[in-house]
Formats: C-alpha cells, structure tokens, sequence
C-alpha cells in the first residue's frame, strides 16, 4: 500500500484520472440525490433555457432542452449508462478473451489457429459497422448493448493473454509443475494465470474508455439504449438541432465525455507503470 500510495502521489495525472472516476461513480449512484428534477419531465413553458436560468420549477445550471428537461439531471443519469455499459462490457471481454487466449496460448494445435484466424477476420471489421448491424438485427436496448461490447471486444484480451501464455509456458517453474505431476487446469490457474492479469488489467482500463466512446455514439445514431432512458449520445443528438440557439445541450454533455475518457485514459497510463516491473 506504501508503494501504491507514493507512485500515485508521485505522479499526478494518475491521481487526476483515479478522482475523475470516483467522482463519476459517486454521482451515479447518488443520482436521485443530486437533482430535485425528473430526467424526463417534459416542460414546454421552459423550454431552451441558458445556464444559470431561474424558471418557475426551480434553477437550471446547466439550462434545459428543446423539451423543457433540464440538462444537469439528464446529464446525471446518463453518466449510470455509460459507466455501466463502459465497465460492464469491459468485464465480459476480459473474461471471454482471457479464457480463450489462456487455452491457445497453452495448448496450441488446432484451437489456437482457428481461434486466431477468427480474431484476425474480426479485426477486419470495424467495430461500429459489426455493432450497427448485430442491433438492427437483434434490437436496441442496455442488455443487447452492453453483450454486443462485450463479446466483440475479446480479440483485444485474447491476444495478449495468448503471447503472455507463449512466453511463459516453456518456463522452468512450468516445466517443474508438470513434471511433480500437476494437472493442465491448475498449472493455468495458478501458476500462469496470474502472470498474464497486469496486462489484462491494463487493457482493461483503456477498453473501459473505448465502450464509454462506442456507446456515445450509438446512441448519438438512435441506435443504442431506449429512447426513455437518458444517455450522453442522446443528448449530444438533440442538441445537434439546435446547436446555433442552444449551445448548451450538445456541448456540456460534449465535454463530459472527453473529460470522462480522459480520466479513464489517465488511469490506465499510470496503472500501467505501476504494474511494470521495470519501473519499479
């Protein structure tokens, strides 16, 4: 903890980046707490007020929309689908790719060919287009979304649970494990597993901002979560309309999402260089 505590002290963007993340966490969970307004309440007498406006429902800070919402609560609420989506889809990757890399890498043969010729064609592919139509064809919605993230990010674990694997495999202390009679299953488990999570987890932060990124845009198209449920990407198209008028809408939740990704980004920087053991 010693060592933790002075490496994030020491430097300061991974501080930055770990307090954005609590914060945004904090405010998702305490959402009902922080806002007096409903994230849906249409009030059309209210309507395109600037920030700072004072109406008969109460003070806007970060104004209303087209609809008379006021922008502050959806932008709250909205921070629960994108951390949600980001971290949810984020832990299915890792655990679909680990696993799959963790049995090529060790066992090679047939299944490592064909589980990287898979990874290969996929790859091939961008992302938002595989994702645009897996949703035309199964149906939008939080489950569908966070499942299409999830399942289509697992090249990236993978493939570097496979190269860790092959390196590690041929070891000494592997090679001691097999010969006092260990089975596969438990030299995997617990004598390479555990040498392949620091740059799975590091992977992890950074596909954690891709999601968050994915899901904006998404529902930027209308094709990510319901239309009753506010989200980031919803907010940045409505605004799109009116954006000479209502600066506002579009650009607040605009910059939240660059600082969000930033202080996911950040993290991950400074957990990589905690995590190395040639930084030590």
């Amino acid at each position: 903890m010693r060592r933790f505590w002075s490496s994030l002290f020491r430097q300061k963007s991974g501080l930055i980046g770990i307090v954005i993340l609590l914060l945004l966490i904090l405010i998702a969970i305490c959402a009902p707490l922080l806002t007096a307004y409903e994230p849906n309440k249409i009030m059309l007498l209210e309507r395109l007020k600037p920030p700072g406006s004072t109406t008969a429902s109460g003070y806007h800070l970060f104004g209303t929309d087209s609809l008379g919402r006021d922008v502050l609560t959806r932008l709250i609420y909205g921070t629960r689908v994108s951390l949600l989506v980001g971290f949810c889809a984020a832990a299915i990757s890792v655990v679909l790719g680990t696993a799959l890399g963790l049995l090529a890498g060790y066992f090679g043969g047939w299944f490592d060919t064909v589980l990287m010729r898979l990874a290969d064609i996929q790859l091939a592919f961008p992302f938002t287009l595989l994702a645009l139509t897996f949703i035309a064809t199964i149906g939008g919605g939080l489950v569908q979304l966070i499942l299409i993230m999830g399942i289509f990010r697992w090249v990236t674990f993978a493939r570097i649970t496979r190269a860790e694997v092959l390196s590690l495999r041929e070891r000494e202390y592997i090679q001691a494990a097999r010969a006092i009679g260990f089975r596969d299953l438990h030299i995997m488990l617990r004598h390479i597993l555990p040498n392949v999570v620091a740059p799975v987890i590091v992977s992890a932060s950074f596909v954690v901002a891709s999601n968050i990124l994915s899901e904006t845009t998404l529902s930027f198209l209308g094709l990510g979560v319901e239309a009753s449920i506010p989200t980031w990407g919803s907010l940045l198209a409505e605004g799109r309309g009116v954006l000479q008028e209502a600066w506002w809408i579009a650009t607040i939740p605009g910059i939240t999402v660059m600082v969000t990704v930033l202080g996911v980004n950040l993290f991950g920087d400074w957990l990589r260089d905690f995590l190395d053991p040639k930084m030590q």
